[in-house]
């Protein structure tokens, strides 16, 4: 199994980084958020994980090991396949499926493209407690996530792709709908995906 990957970034998609590694250039599929914090012609280190199929050789790839280990255990649920984790990977933080699965929030597992109500009862009943605790900090009894907008983090995602400052944030406006309500943790990634939708339009 490749573990990681560590070398310079030759191209960062939507979907995936090519990561230059003793002058191979490895395809790393990846989740909006972690292809974000990639920069070409920079260094990155990211946590893999090495699927293969008969006709095929894919590696994910992971800001860190906590965010790989739940794309693996995930995948022991039936009918969950690499896709589909990293689906969720890209609607919800690590914690934010521990916090969903732990809870038996079928709406917030439902919020991922291809889960539906079975599904989500499907992840429930076969994780169990098989993802452990939320990792993060809480303050007064409330969960970090939700209170702390990421709004921000949104327009510096975008900026990191090559987007000027002005036009990534009147995109992230344009997907809000100038609400001013906060940006929270586990809705990072679909802003960010709603917002590169806006800028590619307005680029063609």
């Amino acid at each position: 199994m490749i573990a990681s990957v560590h070398g310079t970034v030759l191209a960062v998609r939507l979907d995936a980084a090519v990561v230059e590694v003793g002058g191979v250039g490895l395809l790393v599929q990846a989740t909006p958020t972690t292809l974000a914090a990639l920069r070409v012609g920079a260094t990155a280190r990211l946590a893999t994980s090495l699927v293969v199929r008969e006709d095929s050789l894919t590696l994910f790839g992971f800001a860190d090991a906590d965010e790989r280990e739940v794309f693996e255990v995930v995948q022991t649920v039936s009918g969950v396949g690499p896709r589909l984790a990293l689906a969720m990977l890209a609607v919800h933080t690590p914690d934010g499926l521990r916090r969903a699965v732990a809870a038996e929030d079928l709406a917030a597992l439902q919020r991922v493209p291809g889960i539906g109500r079975k599904g989500a009862q499907r992840i429930v009943l076969e994780l169990g407690d098989r993802l452990g605790a939320p990792h993060e900090v809480t303050t007064a009894g409330r969960d970090t996530p939700g209170v702390v907008d990421r709004r921000e983090q949104v327009v510096e995602a975008l900026v990191g792709l090559g987007w000027q400052a002005r036009a990534a944030q009147d995109a992230v406006t344009t997907v809000l709908a100038g609400s001013d309500e906060p940006v929270a943790d586990d809705e990072v990634a679909g802003v960010l995906r709603a917002a590169l939708r806006t800028l590619g339009g307005a680029r063609g």
